[in-house]
């Protein structure tokens, strides 16, 4: 442990913890022997960090925060399992997540500039790129991948094994049993793809070229009553070829639980 860090008086960080230059400790934390704290990371007053969790540098938890405790699958059976997070992300109020298990990639891992908001669940075995926000609330079952930029509304629930793709957005209160679409708006009970997520197209700086050509694809895999193999056949005959657009195609086939459409 490093000197020059600064522990509330009330916390409790085991001796055999790593914390880095710069770490900051709220009242009554409690920090496990296996974890790992990067630079400049502040800790808030009642958070939990245990298990084989490591954390980059200038991340942020809120009160509360739990992040490394035991999966909730009735399979774990105390292997040894990972939470690996990047750098500058913020953790809200009594998020959670949870390590892998040998059941999947004996790991969760979460990338950088992610801001989780209170209550939010990350399970076992999940991948979260970088820039994703999931809103108060929104729990992700185990074995999700998340690409990057993709929002994740309020009360969302994602079901397991379930693909969120780049730069998605998924409506409050929805609930998710198949693959989001990149680039989509999705929304419903079950979610549905609605079209393109437009705003945050634009705030990506997508040219709008680019755009077109989405709008093209987006029609004919999602709204025009073809099935998805023959969908994707005209859109690869049919619509000009893009980063974008081949990212969704490549996304769709590789789709195991189905994609959500229209």
């Amino acid at each position: 442990m490093i000197e020059s860090v600064a522990i509330h008086s009330t916390a409790i960080v085991d001796p055999q913890a790593v914390l880095a230059e710069g770490v900051e400790v709220g009242p009554y934390s409690v920090i496990g022997p296996h974890v790992r704290i990067g630079p400049r990371t502040k800790i808030g007053a009642h958070c939990v960090l245990d298990g084989y969790t490591t954390l980059g540098a200038e991340n942020q938890l809120f009160t509360g925060a739990v992040v490394g405790s035991i999966p909730q699958d009735l399979k774990y059976a105390g292997e040894k399992s990972e939470v690996i997070i990047g750098d500058r992300n913020r953790f809200r109020e009594y998020i959670t997540v949870n390590p892998g298990t040998a059941g999947g990639i004996n790991k969760t891992v979460l990338g950088s500039d992610c801001l989780l908001m209170a209550y939010a669940h990350v399970a076992h075995d999940c991948v979260v790129g970088d820039h994703v926000v999931i809103a108060n609330s929104a729990a992700l079952a185990g074995h999700i991948v998340v690409e990057d930029r993709a929002i994740i509304g309020g009360l969302v629930g994602v079901h397991q094994f379930v693909r969120i793709g780049r730069l998605a957005i998924i409506g409050g209160c929805s609930r998710v049993i198949q693959d989001v679409p990149p680039y989509s708006t999705c929304v419903g009970y079950p979610a549905k793809v609605f079209g393109l997520n437009s705003e945050g197209l634009k705030r990506a700086g997508v040219s709008a070229d680019a755009k077109d050509r989405l709008h093209k694809a987006f029609r004919l895999l999602f709204h025009s009553g073809l099935s998805m193999s023959h969908a994707v056949q005209k859109v690869e005959a049919e619509v000009p070829a893009s980063p974008e657009v081949e990212h969704v195609l490549e996304f769709v086939k590789q789709s195991k639980r189905g994609v959500c459409r229209e």
